[in-house]
C-alpha cells in the first residue's frame, strides 16, 4: 500500500516568514548577532577612467554617514574590480563594518553570446563574495543592498553561506549569519524574499545531494521531501511502495532496485495551484541514492560522487518545495523513482531482459546505465496515467553530456520547441543556461538494434554520442507531445567555476527549473 503524507498550512517553511534569516546548511532560523555588518555595491566609471558610483541605496546610506562611505572608499582606491570586496571600517555608528561589493557596469544586461542576464550574474557574485568577507571578519548580522535587483542579491548571499558541515564538530562548522535587505522599498521586499526562497531551495538539493549515501537512503529521501512540503498548502505527497510498482508493473525500475537491500520508494508529489481542470505539468527526477554501476561497476576512484546520482531527483524535489512556497498557480506533479544501483545476488546482469510498464522489453547491456531504466517506468506512469500537459526529466545520466558541455550548461533534448524556448529564457534569467542538444532518428537506430529485446539500454556504438543515445533510449517511453530531458550529469558539482556556488554539489538547474515553470504557469 502507498503511504500518504498531506497538509494544507501556512504559506512558507523554516525561516521565510520574516525578513531576517539566519543561515546555516539549508536550514533558517532567527538570532541576534553582536557584530553587524552592511553590504553595498557600486558601479564601474563607463569610461574605463578610476573611480566609483554607488547604487541608489548606496548614496543614500552615504548621505546618512556623512559622505564618509565616499570618503574612505577613495582612501582605499576607490576602483573596486567586478566581484571582488573592499571592507571598511567606522563607516557608520550602525555597522562595524561595510564591504563595498563590485557590480561591474550599471548598462549590463543580457549578452548573446554568453546567453546569460550579466547584471544579475554580477550582482549574485558580488554580494557573495561581500557575504562570505563579513562572515570571515566575524560578522554574524549583515544587512544586503538590493543593488537594484534584490532576488538576485538574495540568491546570491544564501548560495554563498551555505556549507554542508552537519556532520562536523560544531568548532568546524561554518557561523551563523543573519540577512536583512537593506533600504529599498515594498517591491524590493517582495523580491528579496523570492530570491530567498529560490536560493534556499536550492540549497535543499544541495543537502540531499551532499548526504552520504548510508544517511539519505530511499526512505530517508521520501522523509526528507515530505517534511519540507508538509507545512505547504495545495500539496500532497504519497510514496508509493515497492508492491505498488509491482502492480503498476514497472519491471524496469525494480530490476534496478532489486541488487540492494533498500526498499525503493516511488514518490508522487502534487501541487493543485491552478484550475482544477487544468492539465498538469509533470517533473520527472532520477533517484539513484548511490550508484555504484552494479556489475558493471565503476572505477573505485572518486565513486564517492555518485551520492549525488540523485540530483535529478533533489531538483525536482526542491522545485517542488519552491514552487508550492511561492504559490505559482499551476498544476505541477513531481515524479521520483527511488532506489540504490548495488551488487548482490539478485542484480541485474548484462544480458538480462526487463519489460519496461508499456510493455517495451530491454535488454540490459550494461548495469551501469541504470538511470534511464527507472525514469522509462516514470515516464510511462506520467503519460499513461496523469494526462500531462507536459513532461520534463532531469537525471545525472551520462559522462557524455560532461565530455561535451562541462559544468557550462544542462544539456537539454526535446521533442518540443516551445518547451525549449522557455527553458533557455528561464537559464538566461537565472545564470543557469541549457544548451539544446540533438534527438535525430540516427541516434534512436542505435537503441533499436538488440539481439533479445525491443531496445538495448546502451547504444551500439558504446560511449559514442551517448548522451544523445541515452536520451534517443528515453524517448521510446514517452507518448505525450511536448517532452524534454534534461541531463544534469556536467553541472552536478561545482568546482568553482561559479563564484556564488562553493566547491561541492551543487543543485543545479533547480532555479532554472522554477523559472521555467513560473513562465509556464503565466501562460497556461
Amino acid at each position: 500500500m502507498a503511504t500518504s503524507m498531506s497538509k494544507f498550512g501556512r504559506l512558507y517553511w523554516g525561516g521565510f516568514c520574516a525578513a531576517k534569516h539566519t543561515f546555516h546548511n539549508n536550514k533558517a532560523t532567527f538570532c541576534s548577532s553582536a557584530k553587524k555588518g552592511l553590504i553595498v555595491g557600486v558601479y564601474e566609471k563607463e569610461n574605463q577612467e578610476e573611480g566609483f558610483e554607488l547604487t541608489s541605496v548606496g548614496a543614500q546610506f552615504d548621505q546618512s554617514s556623512q559622505g564618509k562611505l565616499a570618503q574612505l572608499l577613495n582612501i582605499a582606491g576607490p576602483t573596486v574590480k567586478k566581484g571582488k570586496t573592499k571592507l571598511l571600517y567606522g563607516v557608520h555608528e550602525d555597522y562595524n563594518s561595510v564591504a563595498v561589493v563590485g557590480l561591474g557596469k550599471a548598462t549590463a544586461g543580457y549578452d548573446e553570446d554568453e546567453e546569460v542576464d550579466t547584471k544579475k550574474e554580477n550582482i549574485r557574485a558580488a554580494v557573495a563574495a561581500g557575504v562570505k568577507q563579513l562572515r570571515e571578519s566575524g560578522v554574524r548580522d549583515v544587512d544586503v543592498d538590493p543593488c537594484s535587483d534584490a532576488e538576485a542579491a538574495a540568491e546570491g548571499a544564501t548560495l554563498a553561506l551555505y556549507s554542508y558541515d552537519e556532520l562536523k564538530e560544531q568548532n568546524k562548522r561554518k557561523k551563523l549569519v543573519n540577512l536583512s535587505v537593506h533600504g529599498g522599498n515594498g517591491r524590493d521586499e517582495e523580491s528579496w524574499q523570492r530570491g530567498l526562497t529560490l536560493g534556499n531551495c536550492q540549497n535543499f538539493a544541495r543537502t540531499l545531494m551532499e548526504m552520504p549515501a548510508n544517511y539519505l537512503t530511499p526512505t530517508k529521501f521520501a522523509e526528507m521531501t515530505g517534511q519540507k512540503l508538509q507545512p505547504l498548502q495545495n500539496v500532497t505527497v504519497t510514496a508509493h511502495t515497492k508492491h505498488w510498482a509491482t502492480q503498476n508493473k514497472m519491471e524496469a525500475f525494480l530490476s534496478v532496485a532489486k541488487g540492494s537491500d533498500q526498499l525503493p520508494v516511488f514518490l508522487e508529489i502534487k501541487y493543485s495551484g491552478g484550475e482544477s481542470e487544468n492539465e498538469p505539468l509533470v517533473l520527472v527526477g532520477k533517484g539513484v541514492t548511490f550508484d555504484s554501476g552494479g556489475i558493471s561497476i565503476k572505477p573505485a576512484s572518486n565513486m564517492d560522487l555518485m551520492r549525488g546520482d540523485m540530483g535529478g531527483a533533489a531538483n525536482v524535489a526542491s522545485a517542488m518545495v519552491a514552487i508550492a512556497t511561492l504559490k505559482l498557480p499551476i498544476n505541477v506533479i513531481g515524479l521520483i523513482p527511488l532506489c540504490e544501483n548495488l551488487i548482490n545476488g539478485q542484480a541485474n546482469k548484462p544480458g538480462d531482459v526487463v519489460r519496461a510498464m508499456n510493455g517495451k522489453t530491454i535488454q540490459i547491456d550494461n548495469t551501469d546505465a541504470e538511470g534511464r531504466l527507472i525514469l522509462a517506468d516514470a515516464l510511462c506512469y506520467a503519460c499513461a496515467k496523469l494526462q500531462p500537459r507536459a513532461v520534463v526529466d532531469l537525471a545525472t545520466l551520462t559522462g557524455a553530456v560532461d565530455v561535451a558541455l562541462g559544468s557550462g550548461a544542462t544539456g537539454m533534448f526535446t521533442t518540443s520547441t516551445n518547451l525549449w524556448q522557455n527553458m533557455q529564457k528561464a537559464g538566461i534569467r537565472t545564470g543557469d543556461r541549457v544548451w539544446r542538444m540533438p534527438l535525430y532518428e540516427h541516434y534512436t537506430k542505435q537503441i533499436n538494434e538488440s539481439q533479445l529485446a525491443d531496445l538495448n539500454n546502451i547504444g551500439k556504438h558504446g560511449r559514442s554520442a551517448g548522451a544523445c543515445t541515452a536520451a534517443a533510449f528515453l524517448k521510446e517511453f514517452v507518448t505525450c507531445k511536448d517532452w524534454a530531458h534534461m541531463d544534469i550529469a556536467g553541472v552536478m558539482e561545482n568546482k568553482d567555476e561559479i563564484p556564488y556556488l562553493g566547491k561541492g554539489m551543487s543543485g543545479r538547474p533547480m532555479r532554472t527549473l522554477v523559472e521555467f515553470v513560473a513562465g509556464m504557469a503565466s501562460k497556461q
